[in-house]
């Protein structure tokens, strides 16, 4: 059970839909933070609510409505590079190494029965079907 488990993690496929999912995550704090903090300040120079201050500069003085929180995007990019270089190095490599060391044969993989097990498998089935009907 352990063994088929371990097979199952290691498939690429899961590893690559798990680091997509980490990745999605982050990007959205890019893109949340796009928005907050470019987009939403221009719409807000027509009339709106304050925004959070921080790097960036009013585009009317004296309306907090209308700032560009640059600081807010690049916070959101440094945390997405961070992220995307931790689960690179503390997932894909490692992943990645072990599964170059089972192409080469130094770990096993999930074992696939041969042509010939099959076969041997299919005519033992119908020997024991004859077998009860005979």
């Amino acid at each position: 059970m352990i063994k088929g488990f371990k097979d199952f993690l290691m498939r690429g496929n899961v590893v690559d839909l798990a680091v997509a999912v980490v990745i999605g995550a982050a990007f959205t704090a890019i893109v949340t933070a796009f928005t907050n903090g470019l987009i939403k300040p221009l719409i807000n120079t027509i009339g709106g609510s304050d925004a959070a201050k921080g790097l960036g500069f009013n585009i009317l003085a004296g309306n907090d409505a209308t700032f560009l929180d640059f600081g807010g995007v690049i916070n959101a990019a440094i945390n997405f590079v961070l992220i995307a270089a931790v689960v690179y190095f503390v997932i894909v490599l490692p992943v990645k190494h072990v599964q170059e060391r089972r192409k080469r044969g130094e770990e096993a993989g999930p074992a696939e029965p041969t042509d010939v097990e099959l076969l041997i498998e299919i005519r033992d089935l119908l020997r024991a079907q004859q077998n009860r009907q005979g």
